[in-house]
């Protein structure tokens, strides 16, 4: 392959003339690049002087002994200028719709827009060896050129920045003219492919008539272009593949790709559910479900396959797989064995903003996972939507080019160029480790869904669609024309394939129960699901003194050849200080003992989030910079001879994607404790899809377990509305049937034990913590060691400082504000009031409120917070709360969760302290009756 003469294609003729002039004259008197540009020209016109090859003018005439044997410079610049317009603009004019034509883009690739014409098509040139040719005339080079990148397949790759991949895409394109050269019983494997597909959809679509299925009509050669990427994967070392994709065409995948068995499909849409124990789960509608399996491909090698769960939005499933493959490459220590794949529909590709920001995780150290291989089911729709309506941009690919990914175009319709570009595309992720689209134009049989009208909306559209043959059709007619296989056999191959769907039909039948898999295999093996008696009371997490004191000692210490900021030097000295003595533990040193213990013990610790390696207000530093160097030390990674992984990474700015992706990594390994936290609590809505789709319900719809942790700051503290509230309602709205744990501690110790927990016990749960911000230097929120070295978890925390028998008021509350109560209860002397703290919002500890509300039998209780009353734990406790008649303390009802005046906030702040302990009760909600 040449070298790169991109230096020479803005030039203008007359100006490359008077630089040969110069070269000629004398070689020293131009830049390097020319000179070796001119030397090989001339050195090419020598080579053909001493051919066999008749002299030819730059006219195509036959020479005169007086003629130059070869074209000048100038036209040999036009020549390299037509290759590269081919190489940079060549998708543009390719044949890869199979239902519309083409917008028609300027400057075309005509000859004259070059500066050639048809008159030198046969003149010899030079620049044919750029594309591997030789010398040749501009008649061949022109046709390697128009079949590599203007038919089956449009190739964009010259804004790739590194040239060693320019040129391994330049030479395996250039090299077949990307035209395949598949063997007989590869084109038959094809066909079979094909016909499974094509006959899948049909037998639903006759057996189920009406219901919905989401086909894979238009589009059924991304079969044999998955089969494809498992083949080309095994051959260059990959072991797994982890697939997310929406709802068209999952049936077929599952079934076709993954080896689901029919009958188990047929079964889902009898709308059975499972039986026994499984019968807890509510479930999701069947082209939401995932599904697992080990394929022996053809050649015998063995492949795991992970079809992962998605709800209908569309590509939030792309950060979960990421975050899935990225925890399997840690376990096994290999980026090639595990391939993540992405399957799009244009639509969502080119709106959906999680899309970007998983595309931009895909080379940062935290959230690599060595490429990942995009497949677009580029139908031209999106619901009723065309194209032309659907984005700004020229392709709906267009995403990749933010990190300078290649991308293939191709036509569905040509399976066989379908199949090489894939191949293309596996082998580039494999070798180069980075992101790779493919572009499968196609087109939708039927409407959004099988009961949906397209004639509506798309009726020109849909007359093409009507009279199209599919995609099993037109090869079997190509292989038959070619003669590889011939329409009897290619029949005959459909016959069977039909009869093997109606056989299982009849079996799905017979027994139309859904089967479901096994739910505690591989890392999950030991686990089990909970019961609700597991959440009335928390598990022994205390270590033992001898334990903690040599881990603390370890992990607040930075040696002295670490050179650090003085201040972070003089931070931890305080730190360590504080920890000798044991009686004031903050925050910040408790929630470091939780990793340290559980590093300790083998265990491995991963966080994740914006700006967490120092924490926003600068409370964790758990990433120490060296002075002068680019280097870091980790103090976490440091506390035991052995000890488990600790991995912490500041985020990119996404909280949609940086949540998917933790909660990925947390549902692939379930024995690491997995951190996500947000910059502020209110940040979190930006992620609230993974929250309402993934994290509340995973195990409700799709039997998946996970015990992510989420950190989110909280505390009113006059900050305005995005940086008060995080959202506590929210999530306990989408609380029950044990589904998560959420907290909202008031003490160090009870975060420690929080997340010991999280390992603790024989299931997972999600875990969601309020966490402080000026509660992070409040000096009276602290622990002695004490209480990090004995019991566990505490939900509900009584008050020990009061006489109940002279308690007229308890008052209930959770989080930051119980130390402002405090202090509030001592400026007023109210001895009569007792203030309890409820650590853990949900699961609800009933048990134990029953029995703290028997301990004041003669007490009013009155819920206080700092929240709007339609917000906060209260609209939950109204529902929740059996125990005693409550009454609430609160700020007014409000659409926004906090001002942003300071002044108005101290104000609101200090009447909700005054009316906690007034004698007349405000905003009295209807109280609950006692059972």
């Amino acid at each position: 392959m040449a070298a790169d003469l991109s230096f020479l294609f803005n030039l203008a003729p007359e100006l490359l003339d008077a630089l040969h002039r110069d070269y000629q004259r004398d070689p020293a008197s131009v830049d390097p690049n020319w000179r070796a540009f001119f030397a090989g020209f001339e050195f090419g016109q020598s080579t053909l002087r001493s051919s066999h090859q008749p002299p030819v003018t730059s006219h195509g005439a036959a020479a005169t002994s007086h003629q130059s044997p070869i074209t000048a410079p100038k036209q040999e610049i036009a020549v390299l200028q037509l290759i590269d317009a081919y190489r940079h603009r060549g998708h543009l004019f390719t044949k890869t719709n199979p239902v519309r034509k083409r917008r028609q883009y300027l400057p075309t690739l005509e000859l004259d827009n070059f500066g050639l014409s048809d008159a030198d098509l046969d003149t010899v040139y030079h620049a044919g060896i750029d594309v591997g040719l030789g010398p040749v005339p501009l008649r061949q080079i022109r046709d390697l050129l128009h079949q590599t990148y203007c038919e089956s397949i449009g190739a964009e790759f010259k804004y790739l920045d590194d040239p060693t991949m320019v040129r391994w895409w330049q030479q395996r394109m250039e090299s077949t003219r990307n035209r395949p050269n598949f063997s007989r019983e590869k084109k038959r494997a094809i066909l079979e492919q094909l016909a499974r597909a094509v006959l899948f959809e049909r037998c639903l679509h006759t057996k189920f008539v009406g219901q919905k299925r989401f086909s894979l009509e238009g589009a059924e050669s991304a079969i044999p272009a998955l089969e494809a990427m498992l083949r080309t994967g095994a051959e260059h070392g990959c072991r797994e593949f982890v697939i997310g994709m929406s709802h068209r065409g999952r049936l077929n995948v599952l079934t076709n790709v993954l080896g689901k068995p029919y009958e188990a499909v047929f079964a889902e849409f009898e709308g059975q559910g499972p039986e026994g124990e499984l019968a807890i789960f509510d479930g999701d509608v069947k082209y939401h479900l995932g599904f697992s399996s080990d394929r022996t491909l053809a050649s015998g090698r063995s492949m795991h396959l992970t079809l992962t769960p998605n709800p209908s939005h569309l590509e939030a499933v792309d950060p979960v797989v990421e975050g899935m493959v990225r925890a399997k490459q840690e376990r096994q220590s290999d980026l090639d064995a595990i391939t993540p794949v992405l399957i799009h529909g244009d639509a969502a590709l080119a709106a959906q903003g999680v899309v970007y920001e998983v595309v931009q995780m895909a080379q940062l150290d935290g959230f690599r996972t060595g490429g990942t291989v995009h497949l677009v089911i580029n139908n031209q729709l999106g619901f009723t939507t065309g194209f032309l309506d659907a984005r700004s941009s020229i392709y709906c690919t267009d995403i990749g080019k933010v990190t300078r990914s290649p991308i293939l175009h191709v036509n569905g319709d040509d399976v066989e160029a379908v199949v090489l570009a894939v191949e293309l595309a596996m082998a580039f992720r494999q070798e180069f480790h980075r992101d790779v689209f493919i572009d499968l134009l196609c087109y939708r049989r039927h409407g959004h869904n099988e009961a949906d009208e397209p004639r509506f909306t798309q009726p020109i559209l849909y007359k093409i669609i009507e009279q199209h043959p599919n995609p099993f059709e037109i090869y079997k007619r190509r292989l038959d024309a070619e003669g590889s296989v011939l329409v009897a056999e290619a029949n005959q191959i459909a016959e069977t394939c039909a009869a093997l769907l109606d056989d299982r039909y009849e079996a799905a039948k017979q027994q139309p129960r859904i089967t479901t898999a096994a739910l505690f295999h591989g890392a999950w093996q030991g686990l089990r699901l909970a019961t609700e008696a597991d959440f009335e009371q928390s598990p022994e997490t205390g270590v033992a003194e001898a334990v903690l004191r040599p881990l603390g000692e370890r992990m607040l210490t930075i040696p002295p050849t670490v050179r650090c900021f003085q201040k972070i030097r003089k931070l931890f000295d305080e730190r360590f200080r504080t920890f000798q003595k044991g009686n004031a533990i903050d925050w910040a040193i408790a929630e470091w003992l939780a990793y340290a213990s559980l590093l300790q013990q083998g265990v491995g610790v991963r966080i994740s989030g914006q700006d967490v390696e120092r924490g926003t207000f600068a409370h964790r530093h758990a990433v120490i910079t060296i002075e002068d160097s680019v280097e870091e030390y980790v103090p976490l990674r440091h506390v035991a001879p052995t000890q488990g992984r600790f991995a912490i990474f500041n985020s990119l700015l996404s909280e949609y994607a940086g949540l998917g992706f933790e909660f990925g990594y947390a549902s692939a390994d379930p024995s690491q404790l997995v951190v996500w936290e947000a910059q502020f609590g209110d940040f979190a809505n930006g992620a609230q899809i993974i929250i309402d789709q993934f994290l509340s319900c995973s195990e409700t719809k799709w039997q998946r377990m996970n015990g992510m942790v989420l950190l989110l700051p909280h505390g009113y503290e006059g900050q305005g509305p995005e940086h008060s509230s995080a959202r506590v309602e929210r999530f306990l709205a989408l609380c029950a049937n044990q589904n998560m744990q959420v907290v909202n501690c008031t003490t160090p110790a009870n975060l420690f034990h929080a997340l010991r927990r999280q390992l603790a016990r024989p299931f997972r749960k999600p875990l969601v913590v309020c966490t402080p911000k000026s509660g992070l230097r409040n000096p009276r929120w602290v622990s002695p060691l004490s209480d990090f070295t004995h019991g566990g978890f505490r939900e509900l925390l009584d008050d020990t400082t009061v006489d109940p028998t002279c308690v007229t008021r308890v008052i209930l509350c959770t989080g930051k504000i119980y130390y402002e109560l405090v202090e509030q209860r001592a400026q007023a002397g109210r001895r009569d009031v007792a203030i309890c703290r409820l650590e853990q919002l949900y699961p609800l500890p009933k048990a134990q409120c029953a029995e703290l509300v028997q301990r004041y039998p003669h007490a009013e209780w009155v819920w206080v917070q700092e929240e709007p009353a339609n917000m906060g734990a209260w609209p939950f406790l109204l529902r929740a709360w059996t125990a005693s008649a409550l009454r609430v303390v609160a700020r007014k009802e409000s659409s926004t969760p906090a001002t942003g005046f300071h002044r108005q906030h101290q104000t609101q702040q200090q009447e909700i302290l005054t009316q906690a302990f007034a004698d007349a009760p405000v905003r009295v909600a209807r109280p609950r009756r006692v059972k």
